[in-house]
């Protein structure tokens, strides 16, 4: 049976997307066959990771929501711009990143419901082993339903006072709505930071497994999501760290 795995945070720029793609690539590389709904409608981004252009791009997840495609029309398959061969596939539903798009959705909206009937048509339709769902940060209407229907809710902070607060506020909601499973990603850590100590601080503060704790890495921000990590660098020890991730998250 299909896993749903969310992945969050409440405020922007904690490698959210970032994350998530690098995920995608390793279970791709285990043979899964994976799929990855961006629901950052107002702010989308992930698709570059995966080498998709905006003109390549005839359907989206908001041509669904208006009710002008199936879910599987607006799904891509991206297991070739991955960089690397891998056994399993990688199937991406990007949202729109044409200006007009994004203001219509601002200012008309859309049904949520129809993401929850979406998430599952997907999963059947492609045979996914794994549904990587990219939320938009901070909560709303559509997070919520996100966060509802997901087996797993992958929290991502960074060790800042707002991420704190917001996270708090999280994990909160996400105990309320009866997540199975609720996990803590602390990343973009300062190198001098002890992590060990980081980690039981959180865990402590959030009463919440703590995931993993990943440092800042300057190699990272130079490939400028330009291409997945953790393909491109199998042997670095930032890939490894996503593969413990991606590993107790399948598991």
């Amino acid at each position: 049976m299909a896993q749903i795995i969310s992945i969050h945070s409440f405020r922007g720029g904690t490698g959210k997307s970032n994350t998530t793609a690098n995920l995608a690539g390793l279970f791709a590389a285990q043979g899964y066959r994976v799929g990855v709904i961006d629901t950052d409608i107002q702010s989308p981004g992930i698709h570059v990771l995966f080498g998709l252009a905006e003109e390549d791009t005839v359907r989206t997840l908001n041509d669904y929501l208006w009710g002008e495609c199936t879910i599987e029309e607006a799904a891509y398959q991206v297991t070739g711009n991955l960089g690397r061969e891998v056994s399993g596939e990688v199937f991406l539903i990007p949202s729109s990143s044409k200006a007009g798009e994004i203001t219509r959705v601002l200012r008309e909206g859309y049904d949520p419901g129809l993401l929850s009937d979406g998430v599952h048509r997907l999963i059947e339709e492609l045979s996914l082993d794994l549904l990587l769902i990219d939320t938009h940060p901070g909560l709303n209407e559509e997070t919520l339903l996100s966060i509802a229907i997901s087996d797993t809710l992958l929290v991502i902070m960074r060790p800042d006072q707002q991420d704190y607060q917001g996270t708090s506020v999280t994990v909160d909601i996400a105990k309320k709505l009866d997540v199975p499973r609720l996990l803590l990603l602390v990343n973009k850590v300062p190198l001098n930071v002890d992590t060990a100590d980081l980690r039981l601080r959180v865990q402590q503060i959030y009463q919440c497994p703590v995931a993993g704790v990943i440092p800042h890495s300057d190699e990272l921000m130079i490939l400028a999501s330009s291409a997945l990590f953790a393909l491109r660098f199998p042997e670095h020890p930032l890939t490894e760290l996503y593969h413990q991730l991606a590993l107790l998250l399948a598991s």
